[in-house]
């Protein structure tokens, strides 16, 4: 063996330049490249701006209900009569083909009781998504054997706590993130 001269020795560290100067550009054009395919996986604007909405519900009288759209989804916003409370408390969770509360605001493992269901601690407000869990199509209100909402497709009976009695329909009708800001505002998401 030979000593390495200077001139092989600054060859060397030339060359180790040259591969982590390409290695390194050819990280940041890599990184360049697939941004745009990353991004283009973001939600759009105007779905942000759906992420959350405040509804008025001042002129929503007890017996009557609001159907907004959220998330390009029907939400149905009704304010119960005290006969209709009453018909949905006086079930037994037992008695239910979906004994879950189905409710994105109660605790994981709720029971699908009334109270667990509905917005407001005097249960006059019930919100739910309006699509049917069987195939999505959406139930008509104030109808079906149980007073509450039915879907005329292939027949489920959801009563006046949004709660599958009878048909096809595996769930309850979900209860999406919804808070009052006030007294006539609720916000959704």
């Amino acid at each position: 063996m030979h000593p390495v001269s200077q001139a092989e020795e600054h060859q060397g560290t030339r060359r180790d330049f040259i591969y982590y100067a390409t290695a390194g550009a050819g990280a940041v054009v890599t990184g360049a490249a697939v941004w745009p395919l990353v991004n283009q996986m973001n939600p759009s604007a105007d779905v942000q701006a759906l992420a959350s909405i405040r509804v008025d519900v001042s002129s929503v009288e007890p017996g009557t209900q609001l159907t907004v759209l959220w998330q390009g989804k029907p939400v149905f916003i009704r304010a119960r009569t005290e006969d209709e409370i009453a018909a949905a408390r006086a079930v037994s969770v037992s008695e239910l083909p979906d004994q879950n509360a189905e409710n994105a605001n109660a605790a994981a493992g709720a029971d699908a009781s009334d109270e667990n269901r509905a917005l407001s601690e005097d249960g006059v407000w019930l919100v739910q998504m309006g699509v049917c869990t069987h195939l999505g199509c959406v139930p008509l209100g104030e109808s079906g054997d149980f007073g509450g909402w039915y879907c005329p497709c292939h027949g489920s009976h959801y009563d006046t706590s949004g709660r599958i009695r009878k048909g096809p329909a595996p769930r309850n009708l979900p209860v999406p993130v919804a808070a009052f800001v006030d007294e006539t505002t609720i916000q959704l998401g």
